[in-house]
């Protein structure tokens, strides 16, 4: 494969976060759903189901895409070994918070590179503590009114408002809280033979 001809790329993810941050790297790709199920299995612990489920989800587009290079991510929020998903409602995003509220958690964000033509299939995983205030039921409320961040892992939207919540954050790839971690990405994508620069 050339530079001049590279494989198509394709981010196997509809989410608007991955989306955009997938943009700063300015390479055109397509976006296709993977519609993996992301339920956790029996005793199944937060790093090794984000990086299942970034697989899985590369793994079934690249299934219907095999010319092309095909990125899943997956984010978990892990407290204290406990999987946290995204909330999908009021009430659970409620009862998420409190639970994490004066507590360090740590957001597992795993990234995927898949290409079937060429047999590349590699996985990283991106790790985020994250120390959240001691928040009051009131100051929950009022950002859940404000973000809506029902479709995040944690209800922790921290690119808005949600990085109000946070007392401190701890990782090596800015990116990867927000839920595709770009530097491992890029690392990735070289390595299936899609240059970035």
């Amino acid at each position: 494969m050339t530079d001049t001809h590279p494989r198509p790329l394709i981010l196997a993810s509809t989410s608007i976060y991955r989306r955009h941050l997938l943009e700063r790297l300015r390479l055109p790709f397509s976006v296709v759903a993977s519609d993996v199920d992301e339920l956790a299995l029996p005793e199944e612990a937060p790093e090794p189901l984000a990086r299942r489920l970034a697989l899985a989800k590369a793994q079934a587009v690249a299934a219907q895409h095999p010319d092309c290079v095909v990125i899943g991510s997956d984010q978990v929020a892990d407290l204290n070994g406990e999987a946290l998903g995204k909330p999908g409602n009021h009430a659970r995003a409620v009862a998420q918070l409190q639970r994490m509220r004066g507590q360090t958690v740590i957001f597992q964000t795993a990234v995927a590179v898949v290409c079937r033509a060429s047999g590349f299939a590699q996985t990283e995983l991106a790790q985020v503590k994250v120390q959240f205030r001691d928040l009051t039921d009131d100051q929950i409320e009022r950002y859940l009114l404000a973000e809506t961040p029902y479709d995040c892992a944690g209800s922790a939207k921290s690119e808005g408002l949600g990085i109000s919540l946070l007392a401190r954050i701890d990782n090596d790839d800015p990116t990867a809280l927000v839920g595709l971690p770009l530097i491992r990405t890029c690392q990735l994508l070289e390595a299936a033979g899609l240059r970035v620069l």
